[in-house]
């Protein structure tokens, strides 16, 4: 009897989940009512109370749900210039594939700033403590060569998340993988030719 009970509130929060996504393509999170979304799921506004206490509570579960997969994808692959690079990388694509209306929705004009910072602070705490491990005494370049590669990744995921392409998210992770990579083999030759 709890399985079912447990798949009832999966599927309600998933309808809610994306109701809310749906909503944030034309509209910022504080214009949204819990009524507005409530009707746009054909759910009772009691259900919706629930499980959450106003959008903003809703708003905020999800994100942390978003974070702790990315946190696990971390702890399972931790990054680094090695072999582990890869298969976070893709572990990133998939959990993107899974969430793609909500994550569409708060990389969107209508997202949230914030969400995607915490994750850009978790991500580059994480990979710039791998980075300095193969380039000491580069720590000020490698901050930049670091940014130049995190913002090409973060608009790299808006383009696909927001294309009806048929990339697959394997695809996605070996091109955004080839990328970096290559982009700290420039970094690495530029530092062993003595660039400063």
């Amino acid at each position: 009897m709890a399985v079912k009970t447990d798949r009832r509130i999966r599927k309600t929060k998933a309808q809610l989940r994306a109701g809310l996504a749906k909503l944030m393509q034309d509209k910022s999170i504080k214009e949204i009512t819990v009524k507005e979304l409530v009707d746009v799921v054909d759910i009772n506004r009691s259900t919706f109370y629930l499980h959450y206490t106003d959008i903003y509570n809703m708003l905020d579960e999800i994100e942390k749900e978003l974070l702790a997969e990315i946190i696990h994808a971390i702890d399972t692959h931790p990054i680094g210039f090695n072999e582990n690079t890869f298969p976070f990388i893709a572990d990133m694509f998939s959990i993107l594939a899974d969430n793609k209306d909500i994550c569409t929705a708060l990389m969107g004009p209508n997202g949230d700033s914030t969400f995607i910072y915490k994750i850009e602070e978790i991500i580059e705490e994480n990979s710039m403590k791998a980075l300095t491990q193969y380039f000491p005494g580069s720590i000020e370049d490698l901050k930049y060569s670091y940014a130049f590669c995190l913002t090409g990744c973060v608009g790299l995921i808006k383009i696909w998340l927001n294309s009806n392409g048929s990339e697959t998210p394997e695809h996605m992770a070996q091109l955004t993988y080839q990328m970096v990579l290559n982009s700290m083999l420039v970094f690495a030759d530029a530092k062993k030719k003595g660039f400063k």
